[in-house]
């Protein structure tokens, strides 16, 4: 596979710095997605054009696309965890006690 020119390098970095700023991200949250150390555009930059070798643009794409998957499910995981009803909690006891009488009752 050739080397990314210096003009889709900008084009990649600037796409991707946009696109963590829609996710809410930022290019911390990438390099550790990335497996690399430092979340500097230069740290960045290296791993995409690594990734690039292996399958071009097409490879790279895929890889963004399954960090975006990974931080969807993560999302909706903490929605989930969040939006879950807990029967009782600990300003709940009230309600606790008057189940456990109506369960004994029966």
């Amino acid at each position: 596979m050739s080397k990314l020119s210096l003009q889709e390098e900008k084009e990649i970095l600037d796409f991707i710095k946009v696109w963590l700023k829609t996710h809410g991200y930022k290019q911390q949250d990438l390099a550790i997605e990335l497996n690399i150390k430092s979340s500097r555009t230069s740290e960045i930059s290296k791993k995409i054009k690594e990734i690039y070798k292996k399958g071009g643009v097409f490879n790279i794409a895929k890889n963004l696309i399954k960090i975006e998957q990974n931080w969807l499910k993560n999302n909706q995981m903490k929605s989930q965890k969040e939006n879950d009803p807990h029967p009782y909690n600990q300003l709940d006891i009230d309600s606790l006690v008057n189940q456990i009488k109506k369960d004994s009752d029966k």
